[in-house]
């Protein structure tokens, strides 16, 4: 009985001083491979990203270099035509073909009326006219032909014969050949001047194709005997002589951009031939 009302007792009083404790968390479940990030490791992307800046600079300074080396070369082959003489080219005082042709006039002139003094002088050895006609006709010769000597002839008039215009043409023209001579030398100048193209489309006409060739094997100035092919010749050389300007300041603007970067291999002068 006693047992029985200490089991009563337990019982009854176990319900009413029950405490409900905290348990520990739970274990935690498997987490998919697809949403596992390895952390990344912050060495790699600075090293790549140091690798990619190099790179971009030993691009950036070959294509500078070729660059540069391609200009200094466009200017050291085409530098003589600073050294072009415009009047000489340009023939400003060139005889006109009304000048020539009033000039002809004139000595057609003075050869007939030679002539026909000449014929009255020896119509009268003949007998055909009285002496004094023929001695006339013989003073009317001297004095025609003493006219139509230039020294004597410059004494009367101050313009220039007939054949002083084609020996003035003919002087002219030897003297713009001599100077293209010079300027295009043994290597010739118009054909490397062409490189220059790109810095001025108009070098790439096809007028010059001809003048390109010669010029390429070294017989460009025999070939100019005309006064225009002289002007044409001289049109060319203004067309070079932009575009080296162009190419002249391309060059000198790489070598400050060369500088600024720091690629002391790339700043160098143009150079010129002795």
């Amino acid at each position: 009985m006693a047992e029985n009302q200490v089991v009563k007792e337990a019982s009854t009083e176990t319900p009413q001083g029950a405490v409900l404790r905290p348990g520990r968390a739970a274990d935690p479940g498997p987490v998919p491979e697809e949403q596992v990030v390895p952390e990344p490791d912050s060495s790699e992307p600075a090293q790549d990203q140091e690798e990619n800046s190099e790179h971009t600079e030993d691009t950036a300074l070959s294509r500078a270099r070729v660059r540069q080396r391609a200009l200094r070369l466009m200017l050291r082959q085409c530098d003589r035509v600073v050294l072009m003489d415009f009047d000489l080219l340009a023939m400003n005082n060139w005889p006109d073909n009304f000048s020539l042709a009033k000039a002809r006039r004139n000595r057609d002139l003075w050869l007939f009326s030679a002539l026909l003094a000449a014929a009255l002088f020896l119509s009268g050895l003949t007998g055909f006219v009285p002496a004094w006609i023929a001695g006339g006709g013989f003073g009317a010769f001297v004095i025609i032909v003493l006219l139509g000597i230039p020294t004597i002839r410059r004494v009367y008039t101050s313009e220039p014969s007939y054949l002083d215009l084609l020996l003035k043409r003919q002087r002219m023209l030897r003297d713009a050949r001599k100077h293209v001579e010079h300027l295009e030398g043994k290597e010739g100048l118009i054909w490397q001047c062409a490189r220059m193209a790109d810095f001025n489309p108009a070098l790439r006409h096809a007028r010059f194709s001809d003048f390109l060739q010669l010029s390429e094997q070294g017989v460009l100035a025999s070939a100019l005997y005309r006064r225009e092919h002289i002007r044409l010749y001289l049109i060319y050389l203004l067309e070079a002589e932009k575009a080296y300007d162009r190419v002249q300041a391309a060059f000198f603007e790489g070598n400050q951009e060369a500088i600024d970067q720091g690629w002391q291999t790339v700043v160098a002068e143009p150079e010129r031939k002795a």
